[in-house]
């Protein structure tokens, strides 16, 4: 505003002695002109009189008008007063001595002590046997001026100081929106966003958001990146979540195996104890026995921590993008043996393939597509009773190979089907390993299918649940 107001003062105050300095130069001419004409009038009477005082006495000349004659009686000088003609002191004359010496056409001016200054021109009298001088006073041009001056000042002034009051009111409106994003920012600041449950709920005000102004648009930018952060921060806080039930679960199938390895290796060394406590051979039989079905137990249970941090690290590697083996595969090809392998595991159940004639080939890792049709035919045996009918089919649908495996069976519960390829999600709440598993079955199997830029789904309903996955068909070249 400073920068503003001085540069506008500086504008105002060059116009002013410009237009001073122009007015200055037209009053002057205008008043040389005046002499001219008071010198005309007063050349035909120079002749006649014997002195400046009758000279000018003998006519009507404007207020101030200044006469000096040089004639052969002597000079003599008279200026028109506010009421009478009064003569020139010898101390007058004296300052204007030089100006009659000689014929001086220009105008001249000259600061007379007792009457100020003057524009002078000097004539000769018709006959040219004197010289005569006459004058007018700057002071009408010198109080012009400087009323103009005062008024250009005054008026510079009110000018300026109503300029700020104006820019100061249009700054404080302008800059309302802005003054709102600050304060807006100042308290989503002040917010605590390390841990917990954080939403930031602060926002521009609506009505100080205009996209057709800069100050708006900041506003509308910063509400942007406000819904951005706050959507960011409450998928952390989900991350955090999953994160926190991912370890409680793998700590939970961890432990759960690790007592079983525990309590039989307990129960074998006792036996082993007892047995060579007592020496009988019916008491070392037993020991025998009892530690033979503990190694058993113990080898079952190591075998389940060895498929859960298998699969553990699996999803770690396919979340970074690795284990992956790109090649050509027929996706029909891997369905007719996932379901060869499918139908001694599950006896009880009905098992149906539909193919086409031609191969649905596809750019992928032949093993880990089988391990997901494996997956999904696994989840179909254990979760659906026996003589349930199972179909695999495949097809090739535009650019996409799909591959979908239904089943008449009771259908996934509603409240966990949101969740069914989430890490350690059951339909089965149970720890049997039978029934509910570890729940990273169907986890696995989107992250091989989101690792081939693919999608996996599920429909369910009593009696008809399909799981689709659809994979790019067209070859893509493995870099």
């Amino acid at each position: 505003m400073t920068a503003v107001i001085g540069m506008v003062a500086f504008i105002l105050v060059m116009i002013g002695i410009s237009t001073s300095a122009i007015l200055s130069q037209v009053l002057l001419y205008n008043l040389d002109a005046s002499v001219t004409d008071t010198a005309s009038s007063l050349q035909t009477r120079v002749v006649f009189q014997n002195s400046a005082e009758d000279v000018l006495e003998s006519g009507r000349f404007p207020n101030g008008t200044l006469l000096v004659m040089n004639t052969r009686s002597g000079v003599s000088g008279a200026v028109v007063g506010d009421t009478a003609v009064r003569a020139l002191t010898t101390d007058d004359l004296g300052q204007i001595a030089d100006s009659l010496r000689s014929v001086d056409p220009t105008a001249q001016t000259v600061d007379l002590p007792n009457l100020g200054e003057y524009l002078v021109r000097t004539f000769p009298s018709p006959g040219g046997d004197a010289l005569f001088l006459v004058g007018l006073p700057l002071s009408n041009v010198t109080g012009t001026i400087g009323a103009i001056l005062t008024t250009v000042a005054l008026v510079t002034a009110g000018g300026l100081l109503l300029l700020a009051v104006v820019i100061a009111i249009v700054i404080r409106l302008g800059l309302r929106p802005l003054r709102s994003v600050a304060e807006t920012a100042t308290r989503v600041a002040s917010l605590r966003m390390d841990q917990g449950d954080v939403s930031i709920t602060e926002r521009v005000p609506a009505d100080q958001v205009d996209d057709h102004t800069e100050i708006g648009q900041v506003g509308a930018a910063l509400n942007t990146l406000l819904d951005r952060v706050d959507a960011s921060l409450s998928a952390r806080q989900r991350n955090e979540e999953l994160m926190r039930r991912f370890v409680a679960d793998a700590s939970h199938e961890l432990r759960t195996p690790l007592a079983s390895i525990r309590g039989f290796s307990e129960l074998s060394l006792r036996a082993m104890r007892q047995a060579q406590d007592d020496e009988s051979r019916q008491r070392t039989a037993m020991a025998v026995e009892t530690t033979e079905q503990s190694l058993e137990r113990i080898q079952a249970q190591s075998l389940r921590m060895t498929t859960l941090v298998e699969d553990l690290l699996l999803l770690a590697r396919l979340d970074e993008g690795q284990e992956l083996v790109y090649g050509s595969v027929d996706l029909t090809q891997i369905a007719v043996e996932a379901v060869g392998d499918a139908r001694p595991a599950g006896p009880d159940h009905s098992w149906t393939i539909d193919v086409p004639d031609q191969p649905v080939e596809l750019a992928g890792d032949a093993s880990r597509l089988h391990q997901v049709i494996a997956n999904l035919l696994a989840n179909a045996r254990t979760h659906t009773p026996a003589g349930s009918h199972v179909t695999v089919s495949v097809a090739h649908e535009g650019g996409e190979a799909v591959l979908r495996v239904h089943d008449d069976g009771p259908g996934i519960d509603p409240s966990v089907a949101s969740q069914l390829f989430e890490r350690f999600a059951r339909a089965d709440r149970s720890r049997d390993r039978k029934t509910g598993g570890t729940g990273l079955g169907l986890s696995i199997a989107r992250a091989i299918v989101d690792a081939h830029h693919g999608s996996i789904t599920v429909r369910s309903s009593p009696g008809d649940t399909t799981f689709e996955v659809r994979l790019p068909a067209k070859p893509a070249d493995p870099a």
